[in-house]
């Protein structure tokens, strides 16, 4: 069994860039082989890391160490990775990046609906990992900046308040992940335009890697489900535009 711990890096501050103030994460895995290599590469980049090997550990941790981020398993001794995702959110909002051993679309679709803001295939790189996890930090903090513009874009049947970051879709309320109100902002930002999916990927993601493109992929799914099949256009060979009529 994999205890809880925390670990810290002194590292110079040419390394930390932009996580100085030391950000905290949590991870949350249960295979003590994953967990260690995770936590020594993160702490490693600068990262205050603590790690759960179960869900209620990891509950707990939550509380008590308030992370900026939580790298969680989907598949969970006890509490599954989706009801812990869950019960996070509904406490405090935080970027969550899921980890899954599932292929299934079907799975990962509904860890994007319960709150994870990414996800990432098992097996998979460290470096992958640490440039997801700067990603989802940078969008936090970008997220900040564009709120305090206080606008409102409609495009469509779509009104986008960007100062509370919610949506209405024909005057009714949909409830949107961190992700995916990024993700529909940006499309909305050129109604009708079609963006390229690794287009998408750097604007929004922060990154771009050719075989992340799923990822959009899948997010524009999860987009659908929520705001309707009808709002989101996909021009196969090429991207999604969002619909203007």
């Amino acid at each position: 069994m994999c205890t809880t711990s925390a670990v810290s890096s002194a590292q110079p501050a040419s390394r930390l860039s932009y996580v100085a103030e030391q950000r905290r994460i949590l991870v949350v895995e249960d295979d003590v082989t994953i967990a260690l290599a995770v936590r020594n590469r993160l702490a490693a980049e600068g990262f205050d890391v603590r790690v759960a090997a179960d869900g209620q550990d990891a509950l707990v941790q939550f509380a008590k160490a308030e992370p900026d981020l939580v790298i969680l398993d989907r598949l969970l001794p006890g509490l599954d990775g989706l009801e812990v995702c869950r019960r996070m959110q509904a406490a405090r909002p935080v970027p969550v990046l899921m980890l899954t051993a599932l292929g299934e679309e079907t799975d990962v679709l509904v860890g994007l609906g319960v709150g994870a803001d990414d996800y990432l295939a098992k097996p998979f790189s460290m470096r992958e990992l640490v440039a997801r996890i700067h990603a989802l930090l940078r969008r936090v903090e970008r997220a900040a900046q564009l709120a305090a513009e206080d606008t409102v874009i409609r495009a469509g049947e779509v009104e986008i308040d960007t100062a509370a970051r919610r949506v209405f879709v024909r005057g009714v309320e949909a409830q949107l992940t961190r992700t995916e109100f990024d993700l529909l902002r940006r499309l909305a930002e050129r109604p009708g335009h079609v963006f390229e999916r690794d287009r998408l990927l750097s604007d929004v993601w922060g990154f771009s890697e050719a075989a992340a493109t799923r990822t959009v992929d899948s997010h524009v799914r999860a987009l659908r489900r929520k705001l309707g099949s009808d709002v989101v256009r996909t021009v196969h060979g090429v991207g999604y535009a969002l619909v203007t009529r």
